[in-house]
């Protein structure tokens, strides 16, 4: 049985075919053993995983139970490279994606709306540049310029260039500062707010832009210390939240549809709408009461373009005024095509609510709750510090950014741990810049996103650098993103086992601490989705040459750090700071610019 007689069928008078496929089923026998243990035992074994992995990425993982045994091998460190996704997803975004949702409701804008694809119904591949790609312009001349070929869409200039929205000139689109509502330039345009607005001095820090084109608007506010958060849907013009990313302005991709805004009560000092055409009293006034529950008490509505005092919209002009009279909201203003109205600080409105039939929401009601949330035809109660949130009672920019809001005592010893929070941040940070020669604070990162926010310590520690901060905090966490308001910082809700509302290549810096609790059920403790879809987002919103920080136990790095490889970054661990107690280490990673053509095997 341990060796192959070679003697001849003739000498031993055997039949010559009964030999033949005796011999055949051994070897077929021997191979099968062998091979079972090269695989089980060696690493060839390991080195033909990775090699059948290959086609399951080139295969787009269109079956379920594929993708499955993909990711096992991605997390066990088989080292299979996932593959670059088709040219034609240079842009794409999952939960907006025009061939999905043009098949919903057009109802209220639902089809606008985000929704998203479950994992198994997406390909797992990582999202390339589009050719040509450059590394974006620095702040602040992304303002004024970009690179065209970054995303070449000429529609918005086309359209609009006699606006000033946007023109094209050689390799680059420059941004004159212009809108539908001020085509003479957004400084022309906050000059005039000045006039009834108390713009400048850190009276108002934080802002809503509600289409908001291509963030003009927020970009020069930001000359005034007023951090603007603009959003828009993905709509005919298709890139303007890209634009407005790639020229460094905050910037979100969003509708109000159906469902309130991720965002927590009264977190705006400011929102404007220029010609945004929001039908603000369409379905019992729902979307005026949205932005109520949005507008801090004491804030400051702008709304410029029709219906105020617009040819044939009298009567949409006239129910305008009467619901911002029904909330008592006090008229500042009307300018040409300009209203200007104050939101009131007190809840002394109910008795004036009736006159429209606008009733309180009821207590069960939690204001800030806001993800996935259905618009209420109610008006929104703030909670009881009402007056110790409204603007001209919250400090000034910028001595409110270190001192704990009200909102913080949600959280118990909330005082306590935000001011522990702002020094272990300020803390990390000096020993990032100085110990980890990390890039934040250099021209090189401008739009930063913290994946993992909590009370906004990180963005805190940053203001003094030319950059803006998206905090982000998950849905299934303590409520903190009103504190981050608060503090005069922005952010959003979100749940990471979905993919973010942005465009590819929108982020040059990002920054998560215990990134698998942002994906643990917090009853069970399971993971309800697995890290490498998360960190094939965190690589779709990354720029080339762009930067990840991520701080956890050394247990969980060395699975990133396995992963990292399959996404193509090139990741370090380092030691935290040693004044900092517990067990964590630092994984910084760095995404290399690569190209379709570069990255083919």
């Amino acid at each position: 049985m341990g060796h192959i007689n070679l003697t001849s069928p003739k000498q031993r008078n055997i039949p010559t075919r009964k030999w033949q496929l005796l011999d055949f089923v051994s070897m077929v026998f021997f191979a099968v053993v062998i091979l079972f243990f090269l695989l089980i035992f060696t690493p060839l074994g390991d080195s033909l995983a990775a090699s059948g992995s290959q086609a399951l990425i080139r295969s787009n993982t269109a079956d379920p139970k594929q993708r499955h045994r993909l990711i096992a091998l991605v997390e066990a460190g088989k080292h299979p490279q996932i593959e670059s996704c088709p040219a034609d997803t240079v842009d794409y975004m999952p939960c907006e994606d025009p061939t999905r949702n043009s098949q919903l409701s057009r109802e209220m804008n639902f089809y606008r709306e985000r929704h998203c694809p479950s994992p198994d119904e997406t390909s797992l591949c990582l999202i390339p540049a589009p050719q040509g790609y450059h590394v974006p312009i620095q702040w602040p001349e992304s303002l004024h310029k970009i690179w065209h070929e970054n995303m070449p869409y000429n529609k918005i200039a086309d359209r609009k260039g006699h606006q000033g929205w946007m023109k094209k000139d050689g390799p680059y689109f420059i941004f004159p500062g212009g809108g539908t509502m001020f085509p003479d330039g957004a400084t022309q345009y906050i000059a005039k707010l000045k006039q009834y607005i108390p713009i400048s001095g850190g009276v108002l820090r934080t802002a809503l832009d509600m289409g908001c084109g291509v963030a003009s608007f927020g970009g020069h506010l930001l000359e005034e210390g007023i951090l603007t958060l603009s959003f828009a849907p993905r709509d005919s013009h298709k890139s303007q939240i890209q634009f407005a990313l790639e020229r460094g302005i905050p910037a979100f991709v969003l509708m109000l549809g159906t469902r309130r805004l991720p965002f927590p009560a009264a977190s705006f000092d400011l929102m404007h709408c220029s010609r945004c055409l929001i039908p603000f009293t369409a379905y019992n006034a729902t979307y005026f009461l949205e932005v109520d529950r949005l507008l801090r008490p004491g804030g400051y509505l702008v709304i410029s373009g029709p219906p105020v005092q617009w040819p044939k919209q009298d009567k949409e002009w006239a129910d305008l005024q009467a619901v911002a009279r029904a909330l008592c909201y006090e008229l500042i203003v009307v300018d040409g095509n300009t209203v200007i109205w104050k939101k009131p600080i007190g809840d002394s409105c109910l008795q004036n609510q009736n006159e429209l039939g606008l009733e309180s929401c009821d207590e069960s009601d939690d204001p800030s709750s806001a993800w996935y949330v259905k618009l209420k035809k109610c008006v929104s109660q703030t909670t009881v510090i009402r007056e110790e949130i409204a603007v001209g009672t919250i400090p000034k920019w910028p001595q409110r950014l270190k001192q704990a809001p009200s909102r913080a005592t949600l959280i118990k010893n909330g005082y306590d741990i935000f001011e522990a929070d702002t020094r272990r941040w300020e803390r990390r940070i000096f020993y990032y810049k100085n110990s980890l020669n990390l890039k934040i604070g250099t021209p090189a990162v401008r739009n930063v996103m913290d994946m993992n926010a909590f009370f906004g310590g990180f963005a805190a520690g940053l203001t003094s650098d030319p950059l803006w901060v998206m905090n982000v905090v998950a849905d299934k966490k303590p409520s903190t993103l009103g504190v981050i308001y608060d503090r005069g910082l922005i952010g959003v809700y979100h749940d990471w086992c979905e993919p973010f509302s942005s465009y590819p290549r929108t982020y040059d810096f990002i920054h998560v601490v215990s990134i698998e609790s942002l994906i643990k059920d917090p009853v069970t403790g399971k993971n309800r989705c697995n890290l490498v879809d998360v960190m094939v987002e965190m690589d779709r919103l990354l720029r080339p040459q762009g930067s990840v920080v991520i701080r956890d136990s050394p247990e969980l790095l060395t699975k990133i750090n396995r992963i990292a490889d399959s996404v193509r970054w090139k990741s370090t661990i380092h030691n935290k700071e040693p004044e900092s107690q517990g067990r964590d280490r630092i994984l910084v990673a760095t995404k290399p610019l690569w190209t379709l053509t570069s990255s083919s095997h």
